[in-house]
């Protein structure tokens, strides 16, 4: 039976619709006979006397006409719901009125015995029986069990068992999927739901309820320990937000061998549906909400442009060249001087974007270089993304430090506005608030230098400004990237442990890498459209409430199956140098400016003179050739003393010519 259902299931779609057609023509014959046979009614004319026949071609013409008209056969029986069986039932019932006025029509004129009113209701619920009974039927082989039990006993060894936590009406759509599904990679064993007063123990097509909160761990436990067997753990869309216990089950999970997943949708529904099923990682865990990105303001932004990406071998820089690229820029060049980050990212890319990438192995603080780069690609945009930013390293390595985050960016701003990019970005970080670390204090600075350029246009031999915006990009941590607690959590976790952390009261603002780069993004659209009157220097990007490091380490151990301090030791090794218990995101002498834009402030904050910086630059530069650490950190304390006394007074704007440091 099975290859014969098959065959009929794999009919083209004008083929099995003309089936469809002449099986209820069949169907309305057979429900005017049942009709007058249960009615126990005799016509006066023969079923096969000319009468007869034209009475039956005339139902059989109306009944098809009014059927198609009704939308009978546009609808896909194997995605019916209550509505197209209503539609059937209202077609019956028009179909009998127009039948039962036309027989009084015919009575008036030609005396008809056996036909009384009696007879079209019985006619009604016999063609609505009948008639919906072979569309229900089908739609139950391909829906519902017994398609797996006749289609499917083969392969039954080889389906994984899953467990659903979610909501029943995500339920109902994720056990209908995957009964379609084809192959069958894994079937759902039993539901556990997250509303309260769920019904324990009822079934959502067949498929049982197992536990409903706050049972839910326990319930889980009982299937870890091998009691049942289970193979899958699938969470609800938004399930993270809505369960307290989430962590906990991921914990339990991973612990018995359970993969974890979680449903984000549906994809491909015309071509029967396809489940999108996503990774449970780190920043799930963590709850905060995800930041919605405004897919079709950004797109419209990047769209066309070519954008050149600095450090876009980085973490953060190569989500850029990635997201650009998505975005529809008709080229993204990558300046890096890592070989084999470019290597890393020509695999991350995909291969139909490989002809709009461009890259070049530069330093950044290479001003012959990177003006090479810039006036043969004509970037629309730059991203200034190459920056070090290891906090212990860099207090050893600060002449690093310095020449790259400090003079990098002023190379790359200068180059910009000299070769007339319009828009120059530099991603920064909450390090640079009311510094204490090497990094700090070189974040601090680059956003100076774009500051300053930023209020302080560079005048052409014409008298006309130049078309380069300047802006920066702060935010924190972002999970994923290079050298974050996450991936080092996640190595010494993978090494036995011990997990280590300065202190147990640090804490950290995080954000995945995907809403940072789409929020940089936005804020450079948002200050392309601003007039000069009532722009910005500097964005700031809302990342939600601090998280405790301790917290960050114990909720990865349990979701690699492991206890914390038992199984994988905590040690606690002291704050470094540089460091900071709580970072901020924005300073007491700084204005946080609510946009219309969600997740994103304007800062209004005070701004050194362009001169000011170059001097400052130039004297860092001195002490930096003669390797003075102590008086390099002093130029730039200064600069960031004499940015601050400028408080009181009104930000300036020097129309001088931008020329080189030192």
């Amino acid at each position: 039976m099975n290859s014969y259902l098959e065959a009929v299931f794999g009919l083209r779609p004008e083929i099995r619709r003309a089936f469809i057609m002449v099986q209820d023509a069949v169907m309305v014959l057979v429900a005017v006979a049942l009709a007058l046979v249960l009615s126990r009614s005799n016509l006066s004319f023969g079923a096969l006397s000319l009468a007869g026949l034209v009475t039956w071609s005339s139902i059989l013409l109306i009944s098809h006409l009014l059927f198609r008209y009704c939308g009978l056969y546009t609808t896909v029986w194997r995605f019916a719901s209550t509505p197209d069986f209503f539609n059937i039932l209202k077609s019956c019932l028009i179909l009998t009125f127009v039948l039962y006025g036309v027989s009084l029509l015919v009575r008036s004129f030609t005396p008809v015995a056996g036909l009384n009113e009696r007879q079209f209701i019985v006619f009604l619920l016999v063609s609505f029986t009948i008639i919906s009974a072979p569309r229900l039927f089908y739609r139950f082989l391909r829906d519902g069990a017994s398609w797996g039990i006749m289609g499917r006993k083969a392969d039954k060894a080889q389906t994984k068992q899953a467990l659903f936590v979610g909501r029943l009406s995500e339920a109902d759509l994720l056990v209908r999927y995957t009964r379609t599904a084809e192959p069958a990679d894994y079937s759902i064993a039993g539901i556990m739901a997250i509303e309260r007063g769920a019904p324990l123990g009822t079934r959502i097509q067949g498929v049982p309820v197992v536990a409903i909160r706050p049972r839910l761990v326990d319930v889980l436990e009982d299937y870890a320990k091998g009691t049942r067997s289970l193979d899958l753990l699938i969470f609800g869309n938004g399930a993270e937000h809505e369960i307290e216990e989430y962590s906990e089950l991921v914990r339990v999970a991973r612990h018995g061998d359970i993969a974890v997943v979680q449903f984000s949708g549906l994809s491909e529904l015309g071509q029967g549906g396809k489940l999108v099923l996503d990774a449970v990682e780190m920043e799930t865990i963590l709850r905060r909400p995800t930041v919605a990105s405004d897919i079709e303001r950004i797109g419209a932004f990047v769209d066309g442009k070519r954008v050149l990406v600095t450090g876009g071998a980085g973490s953060i820089g190569r989500t850029l060249v990635k997201r650009s690229l998505e975005l529809g820029a008709s080229a993204v060049l990558v300046a890096d001087n890592s070989e084999f980050g470019i290597f890393q990212l020509s695999q991350y890319i995909d291969e139909k974007h490989h002809d709009r990438l461009k890259v070049r192995i530069v330093d950044v603080a290479n001003r012959p270089q990177m003006t090479r780069v810039v006036t043969e690609f004509k970037p629309d945009i730059i991203f200034h993304a190459a920056a070090l930013k290891h906090v212990p390293l860099l207090e050893e390595n600060w002449e690093s430090a310095i020449q790259t985050n400090i003079f990098g960016t002023l190379v790359c701003a200068e180059v910009a506005a000299k070769c007339g990019v319009p828009q120059f970005v530099l991603i920064s970080s909450d390090k640079a608030v009311d510094p204490t670390s090497v990094l700090g204090v070189t974040k601090r600075a680059a956003e100076q230098i774009v500051s300053a350029l930023h209020e302080m246009p560079a005048i052409e031999s014409s008298g006309r400004r130049t078309a380069t915006k300047f802006i920066a990009v702060r935010f924190g941590n972002v999970f994923g990237s290079n050298g974050s607690v996450a991936t080092i959590f996640q190595a010494q976790i993978e090494a036995g442990g011990p997990v280590t952390i300065t202190d147990r009261r640090m804490t950290r603002y995080f954000m995945t890498v995907a809403e940072a780069v789409d929020l940089v993004i936005m804020s450079a659209s948002d200050a392309a459209s601003r007039q000069a009157e009532e722009d910005y220097a500097v964005y700031m990007l809302d990342m939600g409430k601090p998280v405790p490091i301790l917290e960050v380490a114990e909720t990865m151990i349990r979701m690699s199956g492991k206890s914390p301090y038992t199984e994988i030791p905590i040690r606690f090794t002291g704050i470094r140098p540089g460091e900071k218990l709580h970072e901020v995101l924005h300073g007491e002498n700084e204005e946080l400016v609510e946009l219309s834009i969600s997740k994103i402030f304007g800062l209004r904050t005070d701004v050194a003179e362009w001169s000011r910086v170059q001097a400052a630059l130039a004297e860092l530069q001195m002490s930096v050739k003669s390797q003075d650490k102590a008086q390099s950190l002093a130029v730039l304390e200064s600069l960031h003393r004499s940015e601050a006394s400028q408080s009181d007074t009104p930000r300036s704007i020097a129309p001088k010519t931008i020329g080189q440091a030192g």
